[in-house]
């Protein structure tokens, strides 16, 4: 009898040990990518026990844990992970998982810790995980997960740390939340929550953790959830809470670390029992409507952020600022904003000694008047300082040229006087300096050049003279925008303005400038605004100006500009305003463009003028009969039968060689570009019979040949379009027209086209490239072993080159959408399209689907329905488009996103790990900010390691803030892929957003010698 008892039981344990075997071999079922292999280790060689991430009880060998987090995981979660029923923890957080969370879930009534953010889970909360009884720890946060928060999860009783934030959850807070008496941690921000703040929440004494920010909640916040004596944090950031703070706030939050409220509602005083929370690292008060003056902070020792920017704080009169002088004993300050409010007064002399950690100093846009104080060159560390719009005077602090990790300085809108001074040329880092509308005197100093990364340089508005150095022109291409304008410079506009080939603003207006307009401004091709009024310019408007296809305003009045109105300028579609007047011009007035309407164009004090529409009030043009003018003809006459004579006789000649020799030649065209005559022949004999050995690639409409022209021998790419495809002629006329008129450093160069007949008398088409020494980016990113190639990294990318090449693709777009005449969608942005020159500088090229667009439906953002079809190629086509969406800019930009994340990842999009709903911006979503290495492509991670080891000679501090400053670049380039390849139209990024973050983070990496 003891026996058979004794066999029932050893039966019964080991039916359970195999339920929980056969349960954890469906959860590794359900996992579809496993890159570092971790459940190979699950299979019947060895116990399911010591299987990787499983732990078991030592009473009953049953499952106890399973923790598989951070390691890449792709795939869903089983349903039999319910059939666990001794599971007390589950750790799979910082994967890849998709689909819904199980509903058997709940039937794991030991579950302690369940743990599932940062994946890509979708649908609902599971109601049912009420039946957890015994939980304590839930996160669930940075998922996709939808509806309300299940009321019936105010049953878990036991409940400590419930974290929800960085989901789609809607409606509101529900009230059975106020059954968690042992709550601690409520995280649900950045969601869709509305309603107001429940007042349950002041029943919750043991809470510690309370964040509701980025919601829509409204109202008060209850009076009872001030006396929650065990709160640390209080954020309620972004949503549009109104009401007063209560005047015991420091006192009932003893133990207050992060009070943030920004961007509300908020009205009434900063309570002064502020300082007694002493414990406080991080205050955020801005962008609500808080008054009266701010309450001594001498308390506050371990506060490293202020943020009481956008209120309506200070009396404007002295001692306003009074609590900065509290602020030196707080020696980790790394924030102090305090701009768009009401202080008076002068900056204290104890601003210098302020902490060296302070990064971010904002007191623009108040009522401070007086001198900078003496020493605040010690704020070693600044790399933000914006003082502008406030009244300050006396000299420029010498010492601010110690600041060397400034990347923006805004002094404008003061009363500083005296020269710039010379020590800003210390400022290498700097990419945007503002100085405008003050009282400065002297000349420009030429050590700004060593600024070589500034991208806003604005001295307008100031009493500056003498010559624009041409050296702080010449090395500074990064320029966007260069104001110089209300000045008394004189001498010429430099000829290297043609260098600031980034350049969209140029104002120099009302200077004493003179000389001629220099012809390399038309190289300035993204110039957008033109300000050049009230100055001694002479001549004509050269001809090269009628490259600026994309500018908006030109304001060339008041100067001594001569010779006729170019016909171009007629042609600008985007020109929206034209003022010419008070000059010498001359002859007819177009009557096209901008000319057709006198409110956007002023041609007045031009006193030789004529035609134009009825508004100008100019003279009709008539017809001039002098005898000078007759023998003027005349002469004209006669010379040009001789030079038609001549011309005809040339032309006989050159056709009787050509007959006879049978040489191709090249044409010149009108404007001096060269362009290739082919024919099926010379393509023919080009490629070698279009050998296979020649074959750099196949596509959808055709294949791509290398090619050896016979005369010039010029090496090129040949597209040779395959015509019994479907769309094939139609991609070939498509191209044609895109590549006609548009020129771009990183457009690959269309050299000749050939429609004719090949042997047989079939139709045959081709295009001419411009010969790519490094083939395509994807064959780059995606090497093919040949044979003998051990060294896998001898063709792989670097960091520096990566970036480099991000940008010349995003030029390219921003381009095609913003500057060409009309704009322009590609409809195929991916790797394979991104072709390499012998620099490795980037071209976008294969614009077989390329599209027009009408400029006024450039951002179209409705749902307006298709009959094309799906446009471009599949992982990297945006999700409207498989819903009939017109082609838009944006969705270029979200086949951007998705290049730039696989330059980074080294994962395609249509990787096998992408399945369901996951895909490859998700997974890259997943791991940001803080696992971003996890995601790295492994030859990133390998330089990443190798510069580490390469910088142990330096000292730690500067090992550590290279290494710092390359994960915080690699985590703003990922952010901004993410952002460019949102699913809602609405949150991707314009092009132009995107070039300007992307050279932002090439500067700062140079600036510290990672990025070349």
């Amino acid at each position: 009898m003891h026996a058979f008892i004794l066999y029932s039981c050893i039966g019964l344990t080991h039916s359970g040990n195999d339920t929980d075997r056969l349960a954890l071999l469906e959860v590794k079922a359900s996992i579809t990518h496993d890159p570092f292999g971790v459940l190979t280790t699950w299979n019947e060689t060895i116990h399911f026990c010591r299987w990787h991430g499983v732990t078991c009880g030592r009473r009953h060998q049953r499952v106890t844990r399973l923790d598989l987090q951070s390691l890449e995981l792709a795939g869903s979660i089983s349903p039999h992970v319910g059939n666990l029923s001794f599971l007390r923890e589950i750790y799979l957080q910082n994967n890849s998982l998709s689909s819904e969370i199980p509903q058997e879930i709940g039937r794991l009534s030991r579950l302690q810790n369940l743990q599932l953010e940062n994946n890509s889970l979708s649908g609902e909360i599971p109601s049912n995980l009420s039946g957890c009884s015994q939980l304590l720890i839930l996160f669930l946060g940075f998922n996709f997960l939808v509806g309300r928060i299940p009321e019936e999860l105010g049953t878990l009783s036991k409940l400590r740390v419930l974290a929800i934030h960085r989901n789609n959850l809607t409606g509101a807070v529900p009230h059975t939340l106020s059954n968690l008496s042992s709550l601690e941690s409520l995280s649900a921000s950045s969601n869709n929550l509305n309603g107001t703040v429940p007042d349950f929440f002041g029943h919750l004494t043991n809470i510690t953790y309370l964040a509701l920010s980025e919601n829509t909640l409204s109202g008060m916040i209850p009076p009872s959830i001030f006396n929650i004596s065990s709160i640390r944090l209080f954020s309620v950031v972004g949503n549009s809470i109104q009401g007063t703070l209560p005047s015991n706030l420091g006192t009932t939050f003893p133990r207050l670390e992060y009070f943030l409220i920004d961007n509300n509602q908020f009205g009434g005083f900063i309570p002064v029992s502020i300082s007694n929370a002493s414990n406080i690292v991080e205050l955020g008060m801005s962008g609500n409507q808080l008054h009266g003056t701010v309450p001594s902070l001498i308390k506050l020792s371990r506060l490293e952020k202020l943020v009481l920017g956008i209120n309506h704080l200070g009396s404007g009169g002295v001692g306003d600022l009074s609590f900065f002088c509290d602020l030196t004993n707080a020696t980790s300050l790394q924030v102090l904003q305090i701009n768009k409010n009401n202080f008076g007064g002068m900056l204290p002399q104890c601003t210098a000694n302020l902490s060296s950690s302070l990064e971010l100093f904002f007191v623009s846009a108040n009522k401070l008047f007086g001198r900078i104080p003496y020493g605040i060159g010690n704020l070693l560390n600044l790399w933000n300082l914006r003082l502008s719009a406030n009244q300050f005077s006396g000299y420029i602090p010498l010492d601010l040229g110690k600041l060397q990790k400034l990347y923006e300085l805004d002094m404008a809108m003061n009363s500083f006087a005296g020269n710039v001074p010379s020590s800003l040329g210390n400022l290498t880092q700097l990419t945007k300096l503002y100085l405008s509308y003050n009282n400065l005197q002297g000349n420009i100093p030429s050590s700004l050049a060593k600024c070589s990364h500034l991208m806003i340089l604005s001295l307008g508005y100031n009493d500056l003279s003498g010559f624009i150095p041409q050296e702080v022109i010449a090395k500074s291409s990064s320029i966007v925008a260069l104001s110089l304008n209300n000045n008394r410079f004189s001498g010429s506009l430099p000829q290297e303005v043609g260098n600031l080939i980034n350049l969209e603003y140029l104002f120099v207006s009302e200077n004493m400038l003179s000389g001629k307009i220099p012809a390399n401004l038309g190289q300035c091709v993204r110039l957008e605004y033109l300000e050049m009024q009230r100055n001694f310019f002479q001549g004509e408007i050269p001809s090269s100006l009628s490259s600026l296809r994309g500018i908006i305003e030109v304001h060339l009045s008041q100067n001594n500009l001569s010779g006729t109105i170019p016909e171009f300028l007629a042609r600008f579609k985007f020109l929206q305003y034209l003022n010419l007047s008070n000059n010498n011009f001359e002859g007819i007035v177009p009557i096209e463009g901008v000319f057709k309407n006198a409110t956007m164009t002023s041609v007045k004090g031009n006193s030789k003028l004529c035609g134009g529409i009825p508004e100008f009030q100019l003279p009709k043009c008539k017809p001039q009969h002098s005898n000078k003018r007759r023998l003027s003809t005349t002469l004209k006459l006669i010379i040009c039968l001789t030079g038609g004579l001549l011309g005809v006789t040339f032309a006989l000649a050159s056709l009787y060689l050509c007959f006879f020799k049978r040489k191709r030649k090249v044409h010149t065209s009108s404007d001096s570009e060269r362009f290739l005559k082919v024919s099926y022949r010379s393509l023919l004999k080009a490629t070698d019979g279009f050998s296979s050995a020649n074959l750099l690639g196949t596509g959808s409409f055709g294949s791509v040949y290398k090619g050896l022209l016979e005369y010039g021998e010029t090496t090129v790419a040949i597209k040779v379009l395959n015509l019994v495809r479907s769309g094939a002629s139609k991609s070939f006329f498509a191209e044609c027209e895109a590549l006609k008129n548009i020129r771009h450093r990183n457009l690959v160069k269309v050299l000749s086209v050939c429609s004719g007949s090949d042997y047989r008398g079939f139709d045959f088409k081709a295009l001419v490239y411009e010969f790519m020494v490094n083939g395509s980016l994807d064959a780059w990113l995606h090497p093919t072993p040949t044979v003998g190639e051990t060294n896998q990294r001898s063709r792989s990318l670097t960091l520096s080159q990566r970036l480099n090449i991000a940008i010349d693709v995003a030029m390219a777009l921003e381009y095609l959408h913003h500057q060409c005449e009309v704009p322009i969608v590609h409809c195929d942005v991916k790797p394979s399209n991104v072709l390499l020159n012998a620099d490795m500088i980037g071209h976008l090229g294969d614009f077989g689907l390329a599209r027009f667009l009408p400029r006024a439906a450039k951002n179209f953002s409705g749902n307006q329905s298709s009959s094309v079809g799906v446009k471009g190629t599949i992982g990297y086509t945006p999700p409207e488009y498989g819903m009939g969406h017109e082609v838009w800019t944006k969705g270029d930009t979200y086949s951007y996103g998705i290049l730039l994340l696989e330059m980074f990842t080294g994962k395609t999009p249509t990787d096998i790990m992408f399945q369901g709903t996951s895909n490859l911006p998700n997974f890259v979503k997943a791991a940001l900010p803080h696992h971003v290495v996890e995601v790295l492509d492994p030859i990133l991670c390998h330089e990443k390691e190798e510069r580490e080891v390469s910088t142990n000679n330096a000292s730690c501090e500067d090992s550590l803030r290279v290494h710092n400053k390359m994960e915080e670049s690699l985590i703003s380039i990922l952010e901004i892929g993410v952002a460019c390849s949102a699913e809602l139209q609405r949150e991707r990024l314009d092009i132009c957003d995107v070039v300007t973050g992307m050279c932002l983070i090439r500067n700062k990496l140079r600036a510290y010698r990672i990025c070349e």
